[in-house]
């Protein structure tokens, strides 16, 4: 990148008077308190005035010929195969570390084309989309009208300059009876923390889908050399060096992740279904309750801010656009009748942490029957969802360890309280909804935590004997928490404490699940050092749960 394209107008710290102005109606009269819920907050957030009015051009049209810089610095991405759609996804950013990347504020006229062949040979669908300001540039398209079970490319162009070329695949159809589907699952990549070298090693697995668990970015500071990267020949501008606010933080956030060419790579090999956890936003926030000690209405402002920037930067239908703070992003797919997949969104709708977050002693808190973790209409979606399914393997990828997780093996034990184990009664009604849809095959995909590792799902954590209803794949990070090794210092304590964790490692990577008609396979891909570019990828280990008789055993 030239020093143009790593240079940033000034950014003033601070929101929108859009988000302001609906800062100080929250503020203000008899009904604050009403208003303070995030039902009330979307409302009052929608800030429609900074976008582009449904069929009318809301800024001028920009000539597209009068681009000098490439736009596509940010890659192509796919995500959400269907059946018969697809959802392609690019952002116009030449300049991708400023806040307007780059371009004036004009719409910009984008063709895209989608064929069968790498060389657009047999295109089977094209179109043109517009890049609007108020969307930061971004394009989502939902191609329909495709073949199931299909491998499709992709690309775009504007003016004389044509995009990267992308690979995706839609779903098989809704009745087939597939008899296999691998998916990856990845989780927490923390620029600041090391290079993503998983994701290279990523791009070259035979996977149909991957799916991102959360922490797809982090608010933290980057240093000039990138952090524990300690880049040569690339200085960060300044404005990298202080935690994301505001929207125009956020979208910078997202250049800087977006430019790293092997996330690039990864997302132009595979569509990818998404949800975020806590750092797309803030630190362990829960609902709309902040980590840090701020007014509730100017954490939704923030809350806001990071929504929309996500919903621009991802692979993501129109359904999930956010409406101020509020963002539907729990949502169903299925691949034929092999598997059906309930991505869950553990962070919006929740109750606050009880005992003040952290490692604890469960207690009165953190067991009232009335805590949840996805709030009461994600729970009965999910639960009647599994009562309609025909699949053999239901899937729900998440975010936070699900399994009881002690940290010590004696009875002055704690629990992680950002985790399920700080909600047991909501995972208690949802292992109840297990048992009474007879699911026989459900498996778990999690992120958040840092480490790999392979969890039994028991009816009761307390009693090792009693049935096993699950088992939990929990994808260990990209690069968060560095190089790791191998066995954490807590290894052996954690192996002792919880009988049913049958796996744990601690270094960075990938987990590649293939899903079969007798079993299931998770083989748990680590790379040795993310600090330094480069290293190699390796199998730690494989386990297979089979079907009917969920459990993992070592493959």
């Amino acid at each position: 990148m030239t020093p143009a394209q790593i240079s940033a107008t000034p950014v003033q710290q601070g929101h929108s008077e859009e988000f302001r102005a609906a800062a100080r109606h929250l503020g203000s009269g008899v009904g604050r308190r009403r208003f303070l819920t995030v039902t009330g907050a979307a409302a009052a957030l929608a800030f429609a005035a900074n976008l582009p009015t449904a069929g009318v051009a809301s800024a001028a049209e920009l000539d597209a010929r009068k681009i000098t810089e490439d736009p596509f610095t940010l890659g192509v991405a796919s995500g959400d195969p269907l059946p018969d759609s697809v959802l392609l996804w690019t952002r116009l950013a030449p300049r991708p570390y400023e806040a307007d990347g780059g371009l004036p504020a004009e719409r910009v006229e984008v063709h895209w084309e989608i064929a069968r062949d790498e060389r657009f040979r047999r295109t089977v669908r094209r179109g043109s989309a517009t890049a609007h300001p108020e969307f930061g540039h971004s394009v989502h398209v939902d191609v329909k009208g495709l073949d199931d079970d299909r491998t499709f490319y992709y690309r775009f162009r504007t003016g004389k300059w044509i995009s990267p070329t992308g690979r995706t695949r839609t779903a098989p159809s809704a009745g087939a009876r597939n008899s296999s589907l691998n998916l990856a699952a990845v989780s927490c990549q923390a620029y600041h923390d090391g290079y993503f070298t998983a994701y290279k090693h990523l791009a070259a697995e035979d996977v149909d889908v991957v799916f991102h668990l959360g922490d797809y970015l982090y608010e933290y500071a980057v240093t000039a050399v990138g952090g524990a990267r300690n880049q040569t020949g690339l200085v960060l501008p300044d404005h990298f060096n202080r935690e994301t606010l505001t929207l125009d933080d956020y979208r910078m956030r997202y250049g800087l992740y977006k430019s790293d060419p092997d996330l690039r790579a990864a997302h132009a090999a595979h569509p990818f279904v998404v949800t975020w956890d806590d750092h797309e936003t803030e630190n362990n926030y829960a609902g709309d309750t902040p980590e840090n000690d701020v007014p509730p209405e100017e954490f939704l402002l923030r809350r806001a801010a990071a929504y929309r920037a996500y919903w621009e930067n991802q692979p993501l239908r129109t359904p999930q656009r956010p409406t101020g703070p509020d963002m539907r992003l729990y949502r169903r797919l299925r691949f034929g009748r092999l598997a059906q997949f309930d991505i869950l969104d553990t962070r919006q709708y929740r109750s606050n942490q009880a005992y003040g977050d952290g490692w604890k002693v469960p207690g009165p808190e953190s067991e009232d029957p009335s805590r949840t973790m996805t709030g009461a209409a994600q729970e009965r979606w999910l639960i009647d969802g599994w009562k309609r399914s025909d699949a053999l393997w239901n899937v729900v990828p998440q975010q936070v360890t699900f399994a009881q997780r002690r940290d010590v093996p004696t009875d002055a034990f704690k629990l992680s309280m950002d985790s399920w184990d700080g909600y047991p009664a909501s995972r208690q009604r949802i292992m109840d909804g297990v048992e009474a849809a007879g699911i026989d095959n459900l498996m778990v995909l999690t992120g958040d935590v840092h480490v790999a590792y392979g969890f039994d799902l028991k009816k009761d954590f307390n009693d090792p004997a009693s049935r096993t209803l699950g088992t939990e794949i929990v994808a260990t990070s990209i690069t968060s928490g560095k190089d790791g090794s191998e066995k954490p210092a807590n290894y052996a304590k954690q192996m002792a404490a919880n009988p049913h964790l049958k796996f744990y490692n601690g270094r960075r990577g990938y987990v590649v699940v293939g899903l079969g008609k007798e079993e299931a396979r998770a083989d748990f891909h680590t790379v040795s050092a993310v600090t330094t570019p480069g290293a190699p990828v390796s199998t730690a280990a494989s386990f297979v749960t089979e079907a009917g008789n969920p459990g993992l055993t070592p493959a």
